[in-house]
């Protein structure tokens, strides 16, 4: 009876660690605007889905991302750690607009944070803001940000 309990401990070990090393692809998603652009979105609502984010992804269409949302604003500070694409991470306040704008570099842990307290942070792929002209103080639309 011992060795098939630790034989299912090990097996339910294993599942866990490939659970985690899977890309989230199932999430809530939603659309914003930004300008004339319709962008697809994932939305990360739990701790859980925050951790995760975009790792173990390998493609990531133009016009889709993920949304990141917070309960409350505070500082936000995100990293690259099993993350295999580029991305930009967009600091966003609650009406929509980009506080700030962060390139952030595949599997790296450094961190890339908010100028001010924000609930909202939309990770896509880089180069994707700078090719749409979309800067620091632009507003994105969208049910999330009530308009």
């Amino acid at each position: 009876m011992k060795t098939f309990t630790s034989l299912l401990f090990a097996l339910l070990l294993a599942t866990s660690a490939l659970a985690q090393e899977t890309p989230q692809t199932q999430l809530q998603r939603i659309t914003l605007s930004a300008g004339i652009h319709q962008l697809d979105i994932q939305v990360a609502l739990t701790p859980e889905q925050h951790q995760i984010g975009l790792m173990y992804r390998t493609a990531m269409p133009q016009g889709e991302g993920m949304l990141f949302v917070f309960q409350n604003p505070s500082k936000q500070c995100f990293w690259m750690k099993n993350t295999i694409l580029p991305l930009t991470a967009a600091f966003i306040a609650d009406d929509g607009s980009i506080v700030n704008l962060e390139d952030m570099q595949p599997q790296t842990t450094d961190s890339h944070c908010s100028l001010k307290p924000v609930r909202y942070v939309l990770e896509m792929n880089q180069g994707w803001f700078a090719k749409k002209g979309i800067k620091a103080g632009f507003k994105l639309s969208g049910r999330a940000f009530g308009n």
